[in-house]
This record gives C-alpha cells, sequence and structure tokens, in this order.
C-alpha cells in the first residue's frame, strides 16, 4: 500500500461539465475533451498536475458526451505492467446511482455518488480538482500547506484584482489565510488582508481530509440543495466553525532545471498559471497569450512536463509552393502540420492540419486534420478538426456573410466552425479511432 510523505491521498478530476459556453465546439465532447494548445486536451493540464505532484491514484469522474474523454484517457493516460494497481491508476468513473437513477446533481453530488471508492482506498485526505481550466501547479506544496494548518479542507485561491472578483466565488479570510466567508460572484468582493485592490477566488480545486468530506457529502445528500461544492458545502462547513483555508495560488513555486544550465532564462520565468477558458472569447484569447513570447506559461518546463496522447504523426514541414513563398511568424505547430506557399501568423494548428498555397490565416486555431484549400483568407476564427475549407474561402472579414455560414460569437466576433456531424457516428473526435471503426466517426 502506497503512502507518501502527506499520508495516502487520492486525486479526483470533474470532468463531467457540459461547457454551453464552448458551443460549437462542445457540441459532440465534454468541456475537459476539447483541445487546446495544438496537441493537449484541456483535462491534461489537471491530470499533468496531479501525475507531475506525486499523485498517482485519480478517479476521473465524467457524465456529459463523454466518449471522446474516455477513449483519450485510456489511450494516454493508463499506467502499464507492474506499475498498474491498486495504488496507481487514472480510472473513469461515470454516474454510479447508488441514491438512485440519476445524473450528476452538482460538484458535490458526483463526488457523493463515487463516496465509497473514496472510502474504500482508505485515503487520508482527497485532493477535488477541475478538469475544465488551464493551469499549472504543484499540488505538493498545497498539501504541505493543508497539513501546516491542520486544516479540515483547504481551497485553491487565485488573486485577482477587486474589480474582476465578481465574476467568480470569492472568498474572505483573516490574517492567516483562514477562511471567514465564502461567496458566490458577489457585487462587493472582499478584499485580502495585506493587500488592498486584490481578492482571492476559488479556482475550483480542494482538498478535504477523509472523513471531512464523507461527513459532509452525507448530510448534503439528505438536504434540498443544489450539491454544489462552492454553493452548499464549503459554506456550510465555515459557517460550523471547520478549519477551511484558502492557499494563495501564487506563493506555488514550479520546479526548473538547475540554474548552471543553458536556457534557464526561460523556465525560470515558468510560474504557476490559471486561465478560465470558459467562453470561446476566453479560449482563443487564451491561445494568443501562449504563442506570446513573454506568455506567462510555457510548455518547455521539461521538470514539468503536460503530458497527453503521443501519436506515430511525422514532423511539421513547411515550403514555399506554386510561386508562393511561405511565411510563418508567431505560430504555433503540432505534428504532421504541413504549409505550403501560405502565410500564417499569430496562430495554432493542430496534428495533421494542411495550408495550401495562396492562402492567409491570421490569429485564427486550426485543428486537427483540417484542409485549407488554396487562396482562402481566414481570421480570427476557431476551425474544429476534420472540416475542409474550400478553395478561395473568406472567413473573418464581412460579418453578415459570416453569419449566413458558420457560427459567429456575439460577444467576440469570432467565427467557429465545429466538427461535421459526420464524424460523430461513432461518438470519436479522434479521426484515427474512427476510421478504425469503418467509419466518419
Amino acid at each position: 500500500m502506497y503512502t507518501g510523505k502527506h499520508g495516502r491521498v487520492l486525486g479526483i478530476v470533474l470532468a463531467g461539465g457540459k461547457g454551453e459556453r464552448l458551443m460549437p465546439l462542445t457540441k459532440y465532447r465534454a468541456k475537459p475533451a476539447v483541445y487546446f494548445a495544438a496537441k493537449y486536451r484541456i483535462i491534461d493540464f489537471a491530470l499533468s498536475n496531479l501525475i507531475n505532484s506525486g499523485i498517482y491514484s485519480v478517479y476521473v469522474l465524467v457524465q456529459f458526451k463523454s466518449q471522446s474523454l474516455n477513449e483519450h484517457i485510456e489511450r494516454g493516460w493508463q499506467f502499464g505492467g507492474a506499475m498498474r494497481g491498486r495504488d496507481f491508476f487514472v480510472t473513469l468513473v461515470p454516474a454510479q446511482m447508488w441514491s438512485g437513477e440519476h445524473w450528476f446533481q452538482g460538484t458535490a453530488d458526483a463526488v457523493y455518488q463515487a463516496l465509497h471508492m473514496i472510502t474504500r482506498y482508505r485515503a487520508d485526505r482527497v485532493c477535488i480538482f477541475a478538469a475544465d481550466h488551464i493551469y499549472k501547479m504543484d499540488v505538493d506544496q498545497m498539501l504541505s500547506w493543508h497539513m501546516a494548518q491542520h486544516a479540515d479542507v483547504t481551497i485553491a485561491a487565485n488573486v485577482v484584482p477587486v474589480s474582476e472578483a465578481s465574476e467568480f466565488g470569492c472568498i474572505n479570510t483573516d490574517k492567516n489565510g483562514r477562511i471567514i466567508g465564502f461567496m458566490e460572484k458577489p457585487k462587493n468582493p472582499p478584499e485580502i488582508p495585506g493587500k488592498p485592490g486584490f481578492s482571492y477566488v476559488s479556482m475550483g480545486n480542494y482538498i478535504f481530509e477523509r472523513k471531512v468530506l464523507e461527513e459532509a457529502l452525507d448530510d448534503d445528500a439528505m438536504q434540498e440543495t443544489s450539491h454544489d461544492f462552492g454553493r452548499d458545502i464549503i459554506p456550510k462547513l465555515v459557517n460550523h466553525g471547520m478549519r477551511v483555508y484558502a492557499y494563495d495560488f501564487s506563493t506555488n513555486v514550479l520546479p526548473h532545471p538547475n540554474a548552471d544550465t543553458e536556457l534557464i532564462h526561460q523556465w525560470r520565468t515558468d510560474k504557476p498559471y490559471w486561465r478560465d477558458v470558459g467562453t470561446l472569447q476566453a479560449y482563443w484569447k487564451a491561445h494568443m497569450e501562449l504563442i506570446g513570447h513573454e506568455s506567462e506559461m510555457t510548455l518547455y518546463n521539461p521538470m514539468w512536463p503536460i503530458r497527453t496522447v503521443s501519436f506515430g504523426d511525422p514532423p511539421t514541414y513547411c515550403y514555399p509552393d506554386s510561386g508562393h513563398d511561405c511565411s510563418i511568424n508567431r505560430v504555433m505547430l503540432s505534428e504532421g502540420s504541413r504549409v505550403f506557399g501560405a502565410t500564417v501568423t499569430s496562430s495554432v494548428l493542430a496534428r495533421n492540419c494542411l495550408i495550401q498555397s495562396g492562402s492567409v490565416v491570421e490569429e485564427s486555431i486550426i485543428g486537427h486534420d483540417v484542409v485549407i484549400g488554396h487562396n482562402c483568407r481566414i481570421k480570427k476564427a476557431i476551425i474544429d478538426g476534420c472540416n475542409i475549407i474550400p478553395d478561395g474561402t473568406v472567413i473573418g472579414e464581412d460579418p453578415e456573410q459570416d453569419a449566413k455560414n458558420y457560427y459567429v460569437d456575439p460577444k467576440s466576433g469570432l467565427v467557429v466552425m465545429g466538427v461535421p456531424k459526420e464524424l460523430y457516428l461513432t461518438g470519436s473526435d479522434n479521426l484515427e479511432e474512427a476510421q478504425s471503426w469503418d467509419s466518419m466517426g
């Protein structure tokens, strides 16, 4: 039985979210399964944080449109051979329906339906983390804080300006970090003691002592509530005098290579990162930030890798074609992507996409296996996987014309193309998997 310095720690990843504000990217898949940064999926960040932090026992709670998410976890997140066992696993858990034939009623109910697994694992403490944000953090440091405070519950708290805090669940603490109030999206967010002008907001990541969690979930299951950690569980524990603390996310330090190595400058700037990518505008903006030279997050720190499924794709390839030069600037390219005689700037190209001669792509996110024909002009677009863009197509220049042919996000003006419907005959959003079932799914 594996027991680390913090006792037996179990990870639970909440991956059942619909992600309705990311439509049409979530029309056929759960939000944690949405692709990010050319080759990853959103859930890869939560799982990488746990594994990198030495938490090797993880339940992933799934629900809505989970087929592609299931395939992703089974293909890329399994311990193999002698490592697989009771203490080394990443296991998918659908709604168990122990208390009735219903799906998850809220984040707390999702964990309640898996409570027997937590008890059977004999966890000392449980890390409950969200799978629908892009973030990097060393969970081991949060566990150390939790233990040092003799806390019953610890909440990861991001520091944001007061002017932005009302969009989140806000945390009111005393000068020692103990939570004395928890409120959802208040008009007047409380300031952090000693940090005027800033507030703590909940990241949706929690560490519970197992017995406290069991009692809280059992009690909540008997009440008429929304069965949500932020709305119900945490406020009640605070009001009942439990030791609930905020962990200041800004104090988290990510490891990096030894200071004597070359190229240390880039890794020394690697620091904790958190972005809510719950809207199309936020999703696009996070990508545009990522491709900037001074991006707050790096994917190139070898001591804190973001892990994902690996494919046997060929290298990226760029070449002049048909009298057109090939120009690429501020672009993130994944394996197998090809640019022939096209101009691509400030964009992200996923696996095995092809951009043909004479085309210009700007400030766009191009999904896997997308083919963009000759002489196209595409600007501020999100094109999901497996779409084929005909020669001469223009996207992002005429809002009225775009609205006739595609989905246009009313807040940002972004033009968005979801995955072709026929790809989902098998419920998959992976072309290789679909072809293996002899269909377009």
